[in-house]
């Protein structure tokens, strides 16, 4: 039995779907280990991670932020391309 082709709007869906997933492991990683670090830092904190010295110097800090930005960014694009294809 062969597999019924998806339009290019259900496989953004899926995209979409599997890049929050990947969205929400980041963060919780990066979460830990800045905890690591400053043991009482809230998730709100990493939004400004320069107030903390100890994690802008950290290079493993800074790669997994890093990490984070660049599947957020991913994100913000696939549901920019699903929002016009929706407008239209």
């Amino acid at each position: 039995m062969s597999a019924r082709p998806r339009t290019t709007d259900e496989l953004l869906d899926v995209l979409d779907r599997l890049l929050t997933e990947m969205v929400d492991q980041q963060e919780r990683k990066v979460l830990a280990l800045a905890r690591e670090m400053v043991p009482d830092l809230t998730p709100e904190d990493l939004r400004n991670p320069q107030d903390f010295p100890n994690l802008i110097r950290d290079p493993a800090f800074n790669y997994e932020d890093g990490q984070l930005a660049g599947l957020r960014s991913a994100q913000i694009a696939v549901r920019a391309e699903l929002r016009l294809r929706r407008e239209t």
